[in-house]
């Protein structure tokens, strides 16, 4: 194959599965392992996808608040269908996407109710930040607990916790 053909392939193989992975597709929520992982399997049939939700940080599984979140997110979404919206993967191979249910925003649900952090990085604020201020200005969820700390720093202290 000719350098400029296979340059041509190796293009388009990469545009495909950016543009495959920025498709929205219908699932079912098989299982939630913690604030902001799930698993989901496309109703068309096929294995189910570990999905890890964008834009939000939840308590990790044996921090304070984590079960709870856990909790939360399975009362929404375990068996039902939502949409998802996959951006990229993680480094951990998770798809990265935004989950719909009903029409409503999971992410911003979890957010706004107290489960979960806007997930922010660097100097750029999480998509869900007014939602999260307005959480903690009614002192829901997690914003009511004065010794939540965000995943983030919980980790860099005690490591990641086993998830299911």
């Amino acid at each position: 194959m000719a350098l400029g053909t296979y340059k041509f392939a190796v293009t388009l193989l990469v545009y495909v599965c950016t543009v495959s992975l920025a498709l929205a597709w219908p699932g079912v929520v098989t299982h939630v392992s913690d604030g902001d992982t799930v698993w989901v399997k496309p109703l068309q049939g096929g294995e189910s996808y570990k999905v890890r939700l964008l834009g939000i940080d939840a308590p990790e599984i044996c921090q304070p608040w984590g079960p709870q979140s856990r909790l939360a997110l399975s009362a929404v979404l375990q068996n039902q269908v939502v949409e998802v919206t996959a951006r990229t993967r993680d480094s951990y191979g998770r798809l990265l996407a935004q989950l719909t249910s009903q029409g409503n925003d999971v992410g911003a649900w979890m957010v706004g109710q107290g489960y979960a952090w806007s997930y922010s990085y660097k100097n750029h604020v999480g998509p869900y930040e007014a939602l999260q201020w307005q959480a903690q200005a009614q002192h829901l969820g997690l914003f009511s607990d004065g010794s939540a700390v965000q995943p983030r720093w919980f980790r860099k202290r005690y490591g990641a916790c086993h998830t299911p």
